[in-house]
């Protein structure tokens, strides 16, 4: 008996200690979620320190470290590298974004959790420069250094100088963060197990920020190229020199396509700027797909060679960088076969996904599968506790995709896409407005606009100063009222289309002027009469300001292209006035899936303004040219048997 007494003691200590323990843990976990990520919060769990690490070449990188207090056993090393500042400012007082709620999952586990301001960026030595290209290797003695080598170096020195890690690395950054991990994925250290580049920048000419296939993003670069430059500077984070004493000419007062047309020809606001902001001056300098622009795309580096294991994360509505996680995953799947390497894209805007994500974006519904907590319970920390813990599965996919139709999650055995350009399913445009998988039969056949850059057709409805994240999927009714705007859809759907990989646009066009832009845009038409709470989704009903969804045309993807790099990037190219000519080009990875009831619409335009700058429909350097080069053009899409017009679609075939 007294033995049996003995053991239910302990075993009733045991249980009181366990509740105790989850207890606290509950009570760490619902503090955190709650907002409190001040330092006195995190100081329950954590020590802090600032050191100053050096790299090979002596310059030191200011890098915050926080160490668990938990000696029970061995952690892993989170690490991450920002432009943006390690520290909130001033510095000292907390932990940069750790607002965000992706943190709680790491620091209820004891993860050693660190923080760098990139080389020349905040309180870090050296130089800063944008998107800088590997180093070449050195033949001549010297010491080079890029965002690979500072990433080696770095994680050399935390695996030697931090309390109780276990030798294992990871890496995560979202947007620049997510390009340096990129980066510090080539670096080949042997204690980085794994890393996931999320919203990664890829190609600033392509796809990312600062052009679309050669089209110049305007309203992202008035606002973010100086902000860039200097506010995440030591001088400027300490209060040494104020943001105003800058004296950076402000663009936007009222709306941005107000003021911005106001403004004129982008040489207008190169002199406005002056020398003051570099990249925006590097930009104008190069505005054609040239080596300075090849020898910064860091996925031409990528190959089997030590790769850690990667997660790819993106949002299928990302104003920023929907291209980068697309084409960065690619670039890894091509190019390091035997690595372990993952792919997961939602409907996210910009980051959002480790955030403040629900399960709206805007007015679209997407589920409570898409909201913050479930990624993180579900994609990011298993993936890093599998590398670095040793604990749970591996992930059993390539790749997880959320259909933004269909409100549900697909997954890929064999990796993204599901169907290739090569497999894509053409879809025509007829001269009545309609869409068919028939090839048009007639002879002659053409629907005409004017593009005026007097007048260029408007990104967004609604009249900001800012560019928004919800033009990614927001209501396109309003711009099928415009005359420069040409619409063709389905008829109403029966049966569901469903969209899962790559997807190209061929247009074939003639232009009485030697230049033209070309925007692409694949909407989803809902039925007349449409709500949530009333759809088959039993969606409670959305709050009062809300869209109403009755016909509501979503934008599913949107994509603009430079007509005179319609051959080459490099080489750009004037349209033969009146000459029927071929342009095609892709649009970023669509997963959709057109449900019964609804319509396939394409709408086909020639300005998308101020977020793409405006074609003068001159061939010249934009960039240079002058006001006066800014003429009207007419433009015809032809959708005749010998120049059919169509969308390439990636259609599921069941």
């Amino acid at each position: 008996m007294n033995g049996r007494f003995s053991i239910i003691i302990r075993l009733l200590f045991v249980l009181c200690f366990l509740n105790v323990s989850f207890r606290s843990i509950a009570e760490d976990r619902h503090e955190l979620e709650k907002g409190k990520y001040t330092l006195k919060e995190i100081m329950k769990k954590y020590t802090r320190r600032e050191e100053m690490i050096p790299m090979r070449d002596g310059t030191r990188l200011f890098t915050v470290i926080y160490e668990p207090k938990d000696k029970r056993e061995k952690h892993p090393i989170l690490f991450h590298r920002t432009p943006y500042g390690s520290t909130h400012s001033p510095y000292g007082d907390n932990i940069i974004e750790i607002d965000r709620a992706a943190w709680v999952s790491y620091i209820e586990n004891n993860y050693i959790i660190v923080f760098q301001d990139i080389r020349g960026k905040n309180f870090s030595e050296g130089v800063f420069e944008d998107m800088k290209p590997l180093s070449p290797l050195s033949n001549d003695g010297s010491v080079q250094t890029d965002e690979a080598t500072d990433a080696y170096d770095s994680i050399e020195w935390l695996v030697k100088n931090t309390k109780r890690n276990n030798g294992n690395v990871g890496m995560i950054g979202i947007s620049f963060p997510g390009l340096y991990v990129t980066y510090a994925s080539l670096c080949g250290h042997p204690a980085l197990k794994a890393v996931s580049p999320q919203a990664p920048v890829t190609d600033w000419y392509k796809g990312d920020d600062a052009h679309h296939n050669g089209a110049f993003f305007l309203l992202d670069m008035v606002g973010f190229l100086p902000f860039y430059q200097y506010v995440m500077t030591a001088d400027v984070q300490s209060g040494k020199v104020s943001k105003e004493s800058l004296n950076l000419p402000e663009f936007i007062r009222t709306d941005s396509y107000t003021d911005l047309l106001k403004l004129g020809a982008l040489t207008n606001l190169t002199k406005a700027f002056g020398d003051s902001v570099k990249m925006w001056n590097n930009i104008v300098a190069h505005p054609d797909y040239d080596d300075w622009w090849e020898e910064r795309l860091i996925t031409n580096h990528i190959s089997d060679n030590n790769l850690p294991a990667v997660l790819v994360v993106g949002g299928l509505f990302d104003a920023e960088d929907c291209y980068g996680a697309f084409a960065t995953y690619k670039a890894y799947k091509e190019k390091a076969p035997s690595a372990d390497v993952f792919f997961v894209e939602g409907p996210w805007s910009h980051g959002s996904w480790p955030r403040n994500q629900g399960a709206f974006f805007n007015d679209i519904y997407f589920g409570p599968e898409t909201t913050t907590q479930w990624y993180m319970d579900n994609v990011e920390y298993p993936f890093f506790a599998y590398y670095l813990e040793g604990k749970g599965d591996k992930p059993s996919k390539k790749a997880r995709v959320f259909d933004s139709g269909a409100l549900r999650w697909h997954e890929y055995e064999n990796g993204w896409p599901a169907v290739s350009l090569k497999n894509a399913t053409p879809y025509y445009m007829r001269y009545d407005g309609s869409i068919s998988v028939e090839k048009p039969e007639e002879a002659s056949a053409s629907v005409t606009y004017v593009s005026d850059p007097a007048s260029p057709v408007p990104y967004s409805s609604k009249p900001v100063n800012y560019r928004t994240e919800e033009y990614m999927l927001e209501d396109q009714r309003n711009m099928s009222f415009r005359p420069d705007v040409i619409s063709f859809q389905t008829p109403v759907l029966t049966e569901p289309l469903r969209l899962s990989g790559e997807v190209e646009a061929d247009l074939y066009v003639d232009i009485s002027a030697t230049d033209a832009d070309f925007v692409v845009k694949i909407i989803d038409v809902f039925p007349d009469g449409f709500s949530y709470a009333d759809s088959l989704y039993l969606v409670p009903q959305a709050p009062s300001n809300r869209a109403l969804m009755s016909g509501y045309q979503m934008l599913v993807r949107g994509e603009i292209m430079r007509g005179k790099y319609r051959e080459s990037f490099r080489s750009p190219i004037p349209f033969k006035p009146g000459e029927v000519t071929k342009v095609s080009f892709t649009l970023p990875d669509v997963s959709h899936t057109f449900m019964p009831g609804h319509r396939l619409m394409f709408q086909i335009q020639s300005s998308w303004f101020p977020l793409a700058d405006r074609n003068p429909q001159t061939f010249c350097d934009i960039y240079t040219c002058p006001d006066s080069a800014f003429q009207p053009c007419r433009i015809s899409i032809h959708v005749e048997s010998n120049a059919a017009s169509c969308v390439k679609l990636p259609v599921i075939h069941y």
